[in-house]
């Protein structure tokens, strides 16, 4: 566990970067030239290299090992936000957007794999919490800081650039603390094992873990359908301006870090992911039903925390099952689930924002019926003794 606070401020430093580029991407994109349509394209562009990339990038880092994957991802946030700094056109941005989920794509995946790699099942758990909890602290502030900075102009760029500058200056720390105080993590292997891991592929979702990258694609579908209606959702039936949904947001995820840093390991640890997992789904949908309810500030803050607590479950407890179930190639197992993530990222918002333009009600509606009938299967299909994986010695677990 000696790697988890420097995975938690690795983690919290690149999502506080990539939060503070949020509140003025569209405005630079707008500048640029690019119309509603044309941004929706430059921001899929991101979900899907990353949809197809991170299952690469995780079975490269079984291959040669966790700390190099996790710099080259790192670096990518240096390169890519120094590329829209300095775009002048808007293909450039796509370039640069393109790039960004390539490289960037390395990051999570590998310091989850770092965490399956370092710590027993018992702990499993926590620690995939504390970095969930590391990383949505970081969107957290991150917006903010980011509207600041647009006021502001270096180099004689126009203001708007100014956010990517300073998170490609901000990434340069985490690098720094992954180059001189990461340890690598991944065991020395035998011969027997490596070739095992030359083999895996997109069957690790073969059988029972089937069930479980599924529940990593509901997650990400219907908090991303959320995420692309939500604004729109709130200026109508509540008025609320850029800033109020900017709190309500930040509202949103203090209760989902709060909640997978501070209770879902104790949790997870006495009743188990699957519990956590089944209950989060429960919850999540509680809160999309909430929502349709909600008609003024402080209820649509408080329903969408209740979604908020719901996913702050969901999320640790997936990625925990997953790597508990997984024999062998942790990065390769969570890459995958990081891809069917950024699936979820690419189809959900389209397809929440043409339901909301029939009925506004409908894409909560839908999220709430679907994350309780996909409960009820889970509770159907998952058997937690299938793919389950040998338990980890302590002796084995490397602590340096």
């Amino acid at each position: 566990m000696k790697r988890l606070p420097i995975l938690f401020s690795i983690l919290f430093l690149v999502m506080l970067g990539f939060g503070i580029i949020i509140p003025v991407m569209p405005y630079y994109a707008e500048s640029l030239g690019a119309t509603e349509a044309v941004f929706g394209w430059l921001m899929a562009s991101y979900s899907i290299m990353q949809f197809i990339f991170s299952p690469i990038w995780g079975k490269i880092s079984d291959r040669i090992g966790r700390k190099p994957v996790l710099l080259i991802g790192i670096s990518g946030y240096i390169v890519t936000f120094t590329m829209f700094a300095f775009a002048n056109q808007l293909w450039l941005l796509f370039v640069a957007r393109i790039l960004a989920g390539i490289l960037s794509s390395a990051t999570l995946p590998t310091a989850m794999a770092v965490i399956g790699d370092t710590t027993s099942e018992e702990d499993r758990g926590k620690g995939m919490g504390i970095l969930g909890a590391g990383m949505g602290l970081g969107f957290i502030f991150g917006p903010a800081i980011g509207g600041i900075l647009s006021k502001y102009s270096l180099f004689g760029l126009p203001q708007l650039a100014t956010p990517f500058l300073f998170t490609a200056s901000l990434s340069v720390i985490p690098f720094i603390i992954t180059w001189f105080m990461l340890p690598e993590s991944l065991p020395k292997e035998t011969e027997e094992r490596k070739s095992a891991q030359k083999k895996i592929s997109f069957a690790i979702m073969q059988g029972n873990l089937t069930i479980v990258y599924l529940a990593a694609f509901i997650v990400s579908f219907t908090l991303a359908g959320l995420e692309g209606t939500f604004a729109y959702f709130a200026k109508e039936r509540a008025g609320l301006s850029s800033r109020d949904l900017g709190y309500v947001f930040a509202i949103m995820g203090i209760a989902s870090a709060f909640v997978q840093g501070g209770f879902i390991g104790k949790l997870i640890k006495k009743y188990g992911e699957q519990k956590m997992i089944k209950l989060g789904l429960l919850i999540s949908s509680l809160g999309f039903l909430l929502i349709i309810f909600a008609h003024h500030f402080i209820t649509l803050a408080l329903f969408l925390a209740v979604f908020g607590i719901g996913n702050g479950m969901m999320r640790p407890s997936i990625s925990s099952l997953i790597s508990k179930r997984t024999k062998s190639g942790q990065g390769s197992a969570i890459g995958i689930m990081d891809s069917m993530d950024s699936m979820g990222r690419i189809i959900g918002p389209p397809l929440a924002g043409t339901l909301y333009l029939y009925f506004m009600d409908s894409p909560y509606i839908i999220g709430a019926v679907l994350t309780f009938a996909f409960m009820i299967l889970f509770h159907l299909f998952y058997h937690p003794d299938s793919n389950a994986r040998p338990r980890m010695d302590r002796n084995e677990i490397p602590q340096n």
